[in-house]
């Protein structure tokens, strides 16, 4: 099965559709092309405070949509040391270019090995398979 939503080799993945690119000590981080197809236009970010201290799981930012609004969880420990303030401008960003200049923060990581409890592209490609075989499976 092909799937239609965009996932970068290289980036790791939540199952709650964010992404990591890790750079170093330094973890850049969005939401995936599935995450900002399921929340429609994007119409407000409202980005983490530079300093912040999270927890893996933690929530980072909020996203608010035409749909909905949605929480975006770090997905590894850190600090935030840099957000991406052009979200601001145009947080439409997100739907864009989720992978490029719609990232919402970078982080540093207080445990580098986390990325190991990670997905790569390939596991995020079959956990999105399995969600889409779930959807069609309830609506038999």
């Amino acid at each position: 099965m092909e799937l239609e939503f965009r996932i970068e080799d290289g980036y790791y993945y939540t199952k709650e559709h964010q992404w990591a690119k890790i750079e170093g000590k330094t973890a850049v981080v969005g939401v995936t092309d599935y995450a900002q197809h399921q929340l429609g236009d994007v119409v407000f970010v409202e980005l983490p405070e530079v300093g912040k201290e999270v927890e893996a799981g933690d929530t980072l930012a909020t996203i608010e949509s035409v749909k909905a609004m949605s929480d975006v969880y770090s997905p590894l420990t850190g600090k935030v040391i840099t957000v991406n303030e052009a979200l601001n401008e145009d947080p439409s960003l997100i739907n864009v270019d989720p992978y490029g200049d719609g990232w919402i923060c970078e982080l540093e990581m207080s445990d580098p090995t986390e990325v190991e409890d990670l997905m790569t592209a390939d596991d995020y490609r079959a956990y999105l398979e399995e969600l889409e075989l779930e959807e069609k499976e309830s609506e038999v």
